[in-house]
């Protein structure tokens, strides 16, 4: 256990305390309680406080060369995969946790879901946790004699300097689309954010790069050795695949060699997660890779599939542009029948995504209801009126998500589909302050059983 802290209500008696500088908050505000809660002592940039106290330029450099200069012995006892992009960072890393557990190397999960080693340990405030956290997370693998960390490296982590002089021996970049430009401003600036994953790679380390993407040829660096993945010719091929409502199937080239993958998860989106994990686990030297990822299941609220009454529920956390995108239209392909979706934009992000996503389910769907998706500080009909466009009709407003949904269930007849978007797994809605417990599958099954 690390007995020096960030968060001052973590503070157990004799800890230290050190006042981090973040975007949108300042630890220095929190010393006092700290030193109520028992803190022996307190890094700081200013102040004079009645424990010992020390005083440094900048707070976030002492704690990044305390945690390196303390624990980098330990945690080389095993081998960090870091996976960033803008879709597919949790499917891919989840998987490929499965696959290596599956394998028999342990490892863990650091991600959106949350924090896994064998099973679920807790829930995680942010995809990538702040500096001190990911250090305890990773100290429990190394207690746990894990073998691998499979991590979700966020674009946020890296602008907060969550994830600085931490080493990875493996990284991968699935894709950059629209998204979290509230935060970085460009697209230019997005990517580059992402791209430090690939300049702190160990020099003996692995970057997997999804050629397909346009961004490609900025994650490609000379120093580190760059292995390709995606349907373009590259080290791991995609060449064809079929899809129906029960699974996929596909062929992919490696030296020159076919090999065949049978799974269940359908959407081309998902062939992209296979085969980075296919490739991942090659070069790692898996044997039998078809059997391990044939039986992969998909991590929770991602295409989680309810059947009733000869109709389809999806819940699944699809949140930007390209991820709405992609599985309206993969679902679209699946359906006999008719398409419905519930979604909503989130609150206090990048509002320009809004009616981008509108147009997409608009297009792609028979009917649907815009409703609540953690509306954070704003005003739920602000970011309603953000989204609408008046070229459309197919849809109707109804902010009480659970109502929503009980409205778009009642629509089904034969063989439809009804989407569910934006939340996924999450426990709780967050409207202003407040965190509400909520749950969509949960909600779902409330509603249909009753």
């Amino acid at each position: 256990m690390i007995n020096i802290k960030s968060d001052s209500r973590k503070i157990k008696p004799g800890d230290t305390f050190v006042a981090l500088k973040c975007v949108d908050n300042d630890g220095h505000k929190y010393v006092d309680k700290a030193i109520s809660m028992g803190a022996s002592k307190v890094i700081v940039e200013h102040g004079d406080y009645n424990v010992e106290t020390i005083k440094v330029d900048d707070t976030r450099d002492y704690i990044t060369k305390y945690l390196k200069d303390t624990y980098s012995k330990e945690l080389k006892k095993f081998k960090i995969i870091g996976i960033t992009g803008t879709n597919g960072k949790t499917t891919c890393a989840y998987l490929l946790y499965q696959a290596l557990n599956k394998a028999g190397l342990k490892a863990a999960y650091i991600g959106t879901i949350g924090f896994y080693i064998d099973k679920k340990i807790s829930d995680l405030p942010n995809t990538t946790v702040d500096i001190v956290d990911l250090y305890e997370l990773l100290l429990d693998c190394v207690d746990n004699n894990v073998l691998y960390v499979v991590m979700e490296v966020s674009s946020e982590g890296f602008y907060r300097r969550r994830v600085e002089g931490i080493k990875f021996d493996y990284a991968a970049f699935t894709n950059l689309t629209q998204d979290h430009l509230n935060i970085h401003g460009t697209m230019e600036n997005y990517m580059k954010a992402k791209l430090q994953l690939f300049e702190n790679l160990d020099k003996n380390g692995l970057a997997f790069i999804n050629i397909d993407d346009p961004y490609y040829p900025n994650f490609y660096l000379e120093k580190n050795k760059n292995i390709g993945y995606g349907f373009k010719e590259c080290e791991y091929q995609i060449t064809n695949y079929d899809m129906n409502h029960l699974g996929s199937t596909f062929n992919y080239k490696f030296n020159n060699e076919l090999f065949k993958i049978k799974t269940s998860l359908i959407g081309k989106y998902n062939l992209y997660n296979l085969i980075l994990v296919i490739a991942i686990l090659n070069e790692i030297g898996v044997k039998n890779i078809d059997k391990l990822v044939s039986n992969l299941t998909p991590p929770p609220g991602r295409m989680d599939t309810i059947s009733y009454k000869n109709n389809s529920i999806i819940i699944d956390y699809a949140h930007t542009p390209d991820a709405v995108e992609n599985i309206v239209t993969t679902i679209k392909q699946v359906t006999e029948g008719k398409i419905y979706v519930v979604f909503g934009c989130t609150g206090d992000r990048d509002r320009t995504k809004r009616p981008v996503m509108f147009e997409i389910v608009a297009k792609n769907s028979d009917y649907f209801i815009i409703t609540n998706d953690d509306p954070h500080y704003e005003e739920p009909m602000n970011i309603v009126n953000d989204m609408i466009n008046d070229n459309y009709n197919n849809y109707e407003v109804c902010l009480d998500r659970k109502e929503a949904i009980k409205k778009a269930i009642n629509l089904l007849k034969e063989n439809d589909s009804l989407l569910i978007l934006g939340m996924g797994h999450q426990e709780y809605m967050i409207i202003k302050n407040e965190k509400i417990p909520y749950n969509d599958k949960k909600t779902v099954l409330e509603i249909i059983n009753a």
